[in-house]
């Protein structure tokens, strides 16, 4: 039987995953650096996923099961559309993945998950855990690196901010994690889900916030 300090142990021991809630939107990042022990696997792991335009998520733990919570919510959230006709709310999608992640809580999902998004009730970030526990944050880090994470973003980090002005906060937070958590680092990728969508930052953008 898998224990919940199992579980804590294997999900805290890489990866850090950043959301912050803006006035215009959800700001969404990660390390790319992709941990088994001290073995770095790969340098470049995406960690931020699309799910739809209004809606994206970051995963950390296990490979294979957040890949899977992906996979599922990517399904759910197109057929939500079609079937509904109108995009899934940022709630009834952290619901959906907070419900398949209670359900299998006797062998869990080694999944701790992000969900970002912006919906017609204005800008949301939820955290779940394995087990299933859901909150809504106005900023949350995961990780092994959220601890030094979540002192950037607790000393700079101010409600009703616009993306322009949390963008450089964020990349401070997720930069000082990796150069402080051994399990974190190589580089980083940032996404804003605004009014216009889901956008990625591209490496220009990137190196120009990182010179703030």
């Amino acid at each position: 039987m898998i224990n919940n300090d199992m579980v804590n142990q294997l999900v805290l021991k890489g990866t850090t995953t950043i959301g912050v809630v803006c006035n215009d939107g959800v700001i969404l990042a990660s390390d790319t650096r992709v941990t088994m022990g001290s073995y770095v696997a790969h340098k470049h792991g995406k960690k931020i996923y699309k799910i739809d335009d209004h809606l994206g998520m970051t995963i950390s733990g296990g490979v294979a099961d957040t890949q899977r919570t992906v996979d599922i919510l990517k399904v759910n959230a197109q057929l939500y559309k079609l079937n509904i006709g109108r995009p899934i709310p940022v709630s009834s999608a952290a619901r959906l993945i907070a419900n398949l992640l209670f359900s299998s809580r006797y062998a869990p999902l080694i999944a701790q998950v992000l969900i970002g998004g912006v919906d017609d009730s204005g800008s949301h970030v939820f955290s779940l855990d394995p087990f299933g526990s859901l909150t809504e944050e106005k900023y949350v880090a995961t990780g092994s690196g959220s601890p030094i994470a979540y002192g950037i973003l607790e000393d700079q980090f101010k409600e009703n901010m616009f993306t322009r002005d949390v963008l450089p906060v964020v990349v401070k937070a997720v930069e000082s994690a990796m150069k402080r958590d051994t399990a974190s680092g190589d580089s980083f990728n940032v996404a804003v889900i605004g009014k216009t969508g889901y956008q990625e930052l591209t490496e220009e953008e990137k190196r120009q916030l990182q010179g703030n």
